[in-house]
């Protein structure tokens, strides 16, 4: 499974790319065949609360894409969410099928 993180007008740290990494590795239990997570961060409006807006999108061959996006105080909150919802995502098609 490919990671591609991508942080519009900011640099991630390697921190950032790790808990990211480890977070979206987890989705592989759910559905080995992901091929590919996009990970795009970015700032939405800079020196307010909620400002850190994560979307993660999951190339599935078989079962199309799935995406997420959430905003929240820090990107690892957002990171979480998303994941979240992508977990219930992964379930939900898994049971479609």
């Amino acid at each position: 499974m490919e990671v591609t993180i991508k942080s519009i007008h900011f640099d991630a740290t390697e921190k950032l790319e790790q808990f990211i990494n480890k977070k979206v590795e987890k989705l592989s239990k759910h559905n080995e065949e992901i091929s590919s997570v996009e990970v795009n961060l970015k700032v939405v409006k800079p020196e307010t609360a909620m400002n850190k807006e994560a979307s993660v999108k999951l190339i599935v061959p078989q079962n199309g894409d799935l995406f997420a996006s959430k905003v929240a105080d820090t990107f690892e909150e957002a990171v979480d969410m998303c994941v979240d919802a992508l977990k219930r995502q992964l379930e939900k098609s898994k049971k479609d099928k």
